[in-house]
């Protein structure tokens, strides 16, 4: 797998994600704990967790990039779980739902199998699985999924 042809993919699907990881995510400024799996995790501005600090007011400009960091990052690390070559959209899909469920989870879904063995169709429906938290269906992820799904979608027409 080339490095280039990687990153030049996840940076483009990354250009297409930011919009639907900023909607779903919210945009909360302020370093709050956030207690998403029962931890209070330092939490901030579209999401970030990385070197977040309780309390603290983030700029806008900061909160901006801190999300590009994030969504490269995520990106990268589901590269590794997913066909070289995707269609655009599609790939934008994964690199938010794997920005969701972080890369662990994504590599080892069904989703990840699908779309490494060719299926992407029954990739993008296995994101339509992924809504519960904490063993309970969840409306906000019910929405995103549905977003993703259709970007996912969009990608293979």
């Amino acid at each position: 797998m080339s490095r280039v042809r990687v990153l030049a993919g996840v940076l483009a699907a990354s250009s297409v994600a930011v919009g639907t990881i900023a909607a779903f995510e919210g945009y909360v400024p302020v370093g709050y704990p956030d207690p998403a799996l029962g931890v209070n995790l330092p939490t901030a501005c579209y999401g970030s967790t990385r070197g977040v600090v309780l309390g603290k007011r983030y700029t806008e400009q900061e909160c901006v990039g801190m999300l590009a960091d994030d969504v490269v990052k995520h990106g990268l690390d589901i590269a590794p779980c997913l066909p070289e070559t995707l269609p655009l959209e599609t790939h934008a899909a994964f690199v938010s739902f794997g920005f969701n469920v972080g890369a662990t989870k994504f590599c080892a879904s069904t989703l990840s199998r699908k779309a490494r063995s060719g299926d992407l169709p029954g990739a993008c429906a296995e994101l339509s699985k992924w809504v519960y938290a904490g063993g309970q269906k969840m409306r906000g992820l019910v929405n995103r999924r549905a977003a993703e799904r259709k970007l996912c979608m969009e990608g293979l027409a």
